[in-house]
């Protein structure tokens, strides 16, 4: 079962996006690259808990 995860900027930690994920295959955390409207560019965005 797809799980909804929410992805925190590592920068300026607004939560900027919603995304799902499959439990089973993932158990980290996932990361990803993504922009950020706040800082204005791109930064690292990681699963918040």
């Amino acid at each position: 079962m797809r799980e909804k995860v929410i992805l925190v900027c590592t920068e300026c930690l607004s939560r900027n996006y919603q995304t799902t994920k499959n439990k089973q295959t993932s158990k980290d955390r996932l990361e990803m690259m993504k922009f950020c409207p706040r800082c204005n560019k791109h930064t690292l965005h990681k699963e918040s808990k």
